[in-house]
């Protein structure tokens, strides 16, 4: 039989760490202080604030993600636009095969001038969407 005295392990409860954080600091912070380290902290996007603070203490490196959602959807919007530029560019070649095919070279060379006006006024608009797409990207992407 073995001895009865000796400590039985149990293998219930939480496993102890191996090095366990006992040493505590305290620091107080005024109103202006405390707002800019909040700020600071919902940067960081960290869940734990003692993780924040240990990091910034010893200069580690604290991650910041910040998502625009406006960028997002301006991307997307012009996203659909070029799918639907590719699309008028795909049906301006079929509506010029069937002018030709279809109607006298007078009539078709009078459906045509009107085509080539709205022609010339869809690329004015992607010039300026262009414009506009490079004074987004400098005005709100900014890479650092």
């Amino acid at each position: 039989m073995e001895e009865k005295n000796t400590k039985q392990i149990r293998k219930t409860g939480r496993k102890p760490k191996i090095d366990p954080a006992v040493n505590r600091y305290s620091i107080n912070l005024n109103a202006e202080d405390n707002a800019k380290f909040l700020a600071l902290f919902d940067q960081s996007e960290m869940k734990v604030i003692a993780h924040f603070i240990t990091a910034c203490i010893f200069q580690k490196t604290v991650k910041t993600v910040k998502i625009d959602m406006d960028a997002i959807e301006y991307h997307e919007k012009l996203t659909r636009f070029f799918s639907q530029f590719r699309s008028i560019g795909t049906n301006y070649n079929q509506v010029v095969r069937l002018l030709n095919a279809n109607f006298s070279d007078k009539k078709a060379a009078a459906y045509l001038y009107k085509l080539e006006k709205e022609t010339i006024e869809l690329v004015k608009v992607t010039k300026e969407v262009i414009r506009l797409t490079q004074e987004f990207e400098e005005t709100y992407l900014k890479k650092e």
